[in-house]
């Protein structure tokens, strides 16, 4: 054939021959290529040589890359990285501190510690993979019947590395997780305690009670986990740096199973000090009962005792009513339970002894007579008549007539009568002066009232107290925008009027005048002690202020309070088997045709013991509910067989 003509061969420069057809198709390829615009006019182009450069270029970058990574790894973030792998071995967890207990002064036993269990979610060892993980999550919201999103979504939010998921979980819950927590990584049970209080309605305002840290505690309280409790009220929250000490805290090493590997105590758990009270739980709880059925008796709600121990200053007794049982809280408060107190109009939670601001009424007059008889504004044996009011003339309007009433016509009335008669004409006239009788006006009055403690805290040792309303004429003009009138004083004079004072207030103020003229700071907490029961510390009686009046001033005030027992206002309690002394006071309120019913006593009346400040709230009219109820409760406490300087 003609291609296999030996003939018919084209011989090149080079070794190599080309055959015919080669020729041909050389040349339909280069016709193409310049068809397509290809400049190069090459036979072949050596595409094995360009993948070469390009495989070696791409295996550079990737050992640049891996090497720049590892750097960062190893060099870079080191530390950063070996502390994530020591993490990822070792656990650290908290050792929990024993919190002290509370006694009251007989060292009965009010606070106890109940062990508890939570549920504790560990971050870190949740599963990664998406399916496992959900898997536990719902295995846990099944057990604790809670919704397996909102699990979810309050772990995942939590910044902590530990989220608490429940706390202080009923039995049935526990016995379930113990069987399957295995199987449930990244949860863990952990004991913990709580809190229990004996006859929590009775003692709650005083005793307060603990609750959930929360964050923002957290932030500011050294030593807490989210896991823990603290005081939110009362006695608990007031001592908590001495009843919670210091926790431990323990190292758990583990392999790459989970496996504990070993165990290390870092520091060992201190527990807290114990408390002893002032507190008489008998008193207390007689307190109580008296004050609920009187209140009941006269269709009220509310009402308030406070009993002191004038020589102290150590609190006896607080009591409110309407009350609540702080063991809700300490167990973990049920949310339809906290709703219902928390939207209840009768304010059970608020603590009206030291926070409730009051109108006085007659409970001022022995204040008011401390002060006349130490501005010598009156003799006491001067007689005042008492006609069952006093008239006053406008100075702008003589046909405009103001009357100031008494509750009754006392006819001659001197001072040791007038308080026991509770008569308001004559301090009406003391007060702000009237004929020819001069008064002591807005501004000495409140000068006395303030040596005696009203129109600042008292400083007792429980959180949230209440400072009262001291008016002058200064705070009319800044706060009413208006002008102090002589009608402003009389009803000053009888505690009435802008006046407000706290319950806590009161007793302090009569406790100075029972024991002769120290004012006392009011304690709730007696002593400190130990495990073994040893004193660690014991609080002295804290003076506020002393010989700011004179003792005799004060002892006619006080013979007025018991011709007060004797003939007057109080003369229910004149069978009792001890001499007291005592002031009454029905205060206005702004619902009309009700009052707050007061009284304030003091006993024995030569060696004063107790002081005893009660206050019904809302009654309705002229009813005299607190001295039957402060008799009663009187009645028991001087029959019982304890020594009273206890």
């Amino acid at each position: 054939m003609f291609w296999n003509n030996k003939k018919n061969r084209i011989k090149l420069g080079f070794s190599e021959d080309i055959e015919p057809q080669d020729i041909l198709l050389d040349s339909l390829a280069q016709k193409k290529e310049e068809e397509l615009g290809i400049s190069e006019k090459k036979f072949e182009v050596p595409v094995l040589k360009m993948a070469i450069k390009g495989l070696w270029g791409f295996s550079i970058f990737i050992l640049l890359l891996l090497f720049a990574k590892t750097f960062q790894l190893q060099v870079l973030e080191h530390e950063k990285y070996s502390a994530m792998a020591e993490d990822n071995k070792f656990i650290i967890t908290q050792i929990k501190s024993e919190r002290g207990v509370i006694y009251d002064k007989d060292m009965k036993q009010l606070a106890f510690n109940k062990f508890s269990f939570d549920l504790i979610c560990l971050k870190k060892d949740i599963p990664q993979e998406e399916s496992e993980k959900q898997r536990v999550f719902n295995e846990v919201s099944r057990i604790l019947k809670i919704n397996p999103e909102e699990l979810k979504s309050k772990i995942e939010k939590n910044k902590e590395k530990n989220v608490l998921v429940s706390a202080n979980m009923g039995h049935q819950d526990l016995i379930i997780l113990e069987t399957k927590i295995q199987e449930l990584p990244g949860f863990e049970i952990r004991n913990n305690e709580t809190r229990e209080y004996k006859d929590g309605p009775i003692f709650s305002h005083l005793m307060g009670y603990l609750g959930k840290i929360t964050p923002e505690e957290l932030k500011t309280q050294n030593g807490y986990s989210m896991a823990d409790w603290i005081g939110k009220d009362g006695v608990e929250k007031e001592y908590e740096e001495i009843l919670k000490k210091k926790s431990g805290e323990k190292r758990t090493e583990r392999d790459v199973m989970g496996n504990i590997i070993s165990e290390e105590t870092i520091s060992v758990a201190e527990s807290g000090d114990n408390l002893v009270l002032w507190l008489d739980s008998g008193l207390q709880e007689k307190i109580a009962e008296e004050l609920k059925k009187g209140i009941e008796q006269v269709g009220s709600k509310m009402g308030v005792a406070v009993a002191m121990n004038p020589k102290t200053g150590g609190i006896l007794s607080l009591v409110n009513i309407p009350s609540f049982d702080n063991n809700l809280f300490s167990k973990g408060a049920d949310p339809k339970k906290l709703k219902e107190l928390l939207s209840d109009k009768d304010y059970p939670l608020f603590n009206r002894v030291i926070s409730g601001n009051y109108a006085v009424g007659s409970t001022i007059k022995p204040l008011v007579a401390t002060a006349a008889l130490e501005e010598k504004i009156i003799s006491p044996n001067k007689n005042i008549n008492c006609q069952g009011l006093i008239e006053i003339v406008s100075k702008y309007d003589p046909e405009n007539i103001q009357y100031f009433r008494d509750w009754a016509t006392h006819g001659p009335t001197n001072m040791r009568k007038a308080i026991a008669e509770s008569c308001n004409v004559y301090f009406y006239t003391i007060g702000g002066g009237y004929g020819n009788q001069s008064g002591l006006g807005p501004t000495r009055i409140k000068k006395f009232l303030e040596l005696f403690g009203w129109g600042k805290e008292t400083n007792v040792d429980l959180p949230g107290e209440g400072k009262g309303l001291m008016p002058s004429p200064e705070w009319k003009k800044t706060n009413k925008r208006m002008v102090w009138t002589d009608g402003d004083t009389y009803n000053f004079s009888i505690g009435q009027g802008y006046l407000l004072a706290t319950p806590i207030q009161v007793v302090t103020a009569i406790s100075a005048v029972a024991n002769g003229g120290k004012l006392l700071q009011p304690q709730t907490v007696k002593a400190i002690i130990d495990s073994d029961k040893k004193i660690i510390k014991e609080y002295e009686p804290k003076i506020i202020r002393e010989n700011f009046v004179n003792p005799e001033s004060l002892k006619i005030v006080k013979e007025g309070m018991r011709e007060g027992v004797i003939y007057g206002s109080s003369a229910l309690m004149n069978s009792l088997p001890v001499e007291v002394a005592a002031k009454t006071g029905t205060a206005q309120i702004p619902i009309e045709g009700h009052y707050n019913n007061w009284v304030s006593v003091f006993a024995p009346y030569d060696d004063p013991q107790i002081v005893l400040t009660l206050m019904v709230e809302d009654v309705r009219g002229m009813q005299a509910v607190a001295v039957p109820i402060a008799n009663e409760i009187l009645k028991w406490y001087f029959t019982q067989d304890k020594p009273l300087n206890k």
